[in-house]
């Protein structure tokens, strides 16, 4: 079991350490990834828990067994409870968390849903959908687990990464997948895909792959990255927004689509960011982040894409058999995550758009000797998206006879 120190060599600047960092100022936890398996079938070359600094998966028991199971649904109910919470939110990830087929994610959510009582419990299996058979999806959606599917894109798109460690292509077994939960039956629970933006692949033909597919939602992530380890093709510092400008493409037609048969998260958040509001998911703006994961072993970690910064970046040094989540959401690299602007860099502070970006996702602005009060990496795309974002946002609305501003105001 993981019980070691936060890493030492991971400063918090401006922030003291000790639990009682900042008294009443943390909000309890409402999000919690369980890592239900991790180990993977799959050998995406750019994936954070197996190819990045972070190699702590070799460690970890290959399954999350049932007296893991027991604690984590003890901790989660405890804390649910003793905050009052209207709701909670449990996404299984892995590895792959179909590894073993459905059973074990269907325990996890009935002994959840049985210990949560009247709190409603939103719960979803985040797989990369080569093992999501008939079988399997008919049982998820029978036990109310919703479905997301990771592909990158059309076939040249999501081959460039996503393979077999054969090196055969994944392409047509996910594909088959995304059909199946295409199909009525088990429509009402797809909750889409999840798509790495990869440089190398043409945005649009990528895009269309998807559309062609029938997905719903589509949620493009950045690949993982820091100052010291730049995401591929960036070069920090120079000016150049390669991420900005291949989402841009798919953007602007996306905007322009006279019917969006496509949900897509980065784009409606940030317009939503724009127009004024204030909720949006851990990448943006400056709500506080309530979300902890659990590992196959019980220990907590921070988001699980610190698997990117350092060996051990993650870690918290607790687990679910000594600690409560409240113990965890009061350790400074939670409180961190929850102190909005007062997290932000200087540099961050002067710009613009700070309200919107928020700093960008939290593992991405680490720099060795600074730690995390630093801009993200992907600064420059981060504006030049938003800035691209609020023009075409601001030209919408002159053209209905109202401004950005009466609409923020509003």
């Amino acid at each position: 079991m993981t019980t070691g120190p936060m890493p030492a060599d991971l400063p918090w600047p401006g922030f003291a350490s000790g639990p009682a960092l900042v008294p009443g100022r943390t909000q309890p936890l409402r999000e919690f990834i369980l890592k239900v398996r991790s180990r993977c079938n799959l050998d995406c070359d750019y994936c954070y828990v197996y190819h990045l600094a972070d190699q702590s998966w070799r460690s970890q028991p290959s399954r999350m067994e049932p007296e893991v199971v027991a604690a984590v649904v003890d901790r989660i109910a405890e804390h649910a409870r003793a905050h009052q919470l209207p709701g909670v939110t449990v996404r299984l990830h892995g590895g792959e968390p179909l590894l073993g087929g459905a059973g074990d994610p269907i325990r996890i959510v009935e002994s959840l849903r049985a210990r949560l009582g009247p709190i409603p419990l939103t719960a979803s299996v985040q797989t990369n959908g080569v093992l999501l058979t008939e079988a399997v999806a008919a049982r998820l959606v029978a036990a109310d687990i919703g479905v997301g599917i990771s592909l990158d894109g059309d076939r040249a798109a999501n081959d460039l990464h996503r393979r077999f460690r054969d090196g055969r292509s994944s392409y047509d077994a996910v594909t088959a997948a995304v059909a199946l939960m295409r199909k009525p039956e088990y429509r009402s629970h797809f909750g889409g895909v999840l798509c790495t933006v990869q440089l190398e692949a043409d945005p649009l033909a990528a895009w269309h792959g998807l559309l062609e597919l029938g997905v719903p939602a589509v949620d493009f992530l950045l690949p993982h990255g820091t100052w010291e380890h730049p995401p591929p093709g960036l070069v920090p510092g120079d000016n150049r927004t390669p991420y900005a400008d291949w989402l841009l493409t798919i953007f602007d037609e996306w905007f322009d689509a006279p019917e969006r048969r496509c949900s897509v998260r980065i784009f409606e958040d940030l317009m939503h960011l724009v127009l004024g509001g204030t909720e949006s998911y851990e990448s943006f703006g400056l709500n506080p982040v309530a979300l902890v994961v659990v590992e196959t072993d019980g220990s907590y970690e921070q988001v699980d894409s610190m698997k990117a910064v350092s060996e051990g970046a993650a870690a918290t040094g607790l687990d679910v058999f000594r600690h409560s989540l409240d113990e965890v959401s009061r350790l400074p690299s939670f409180v961190a995550r929850q102190l909005g602007r007062a997290a932000l860099a200087p540099t961050c502070l002067a710009c613009e758009h700070h309200r919107i970006c928020g700093g960008g996702l939290y593992p991405h602005r680490y720099r060795p000797g600074t730690g995390f009060r630093n801009p993200s990496v992907y600064c420059a795309d981060l504006f030049a998206l938003i800035g691209r974002i609020e023009e075409r946002v601001e030209d919408g609305l002159a053209r209905r006879g109202t401004s950005l501003a009466a609409v923020r105001d509003w």
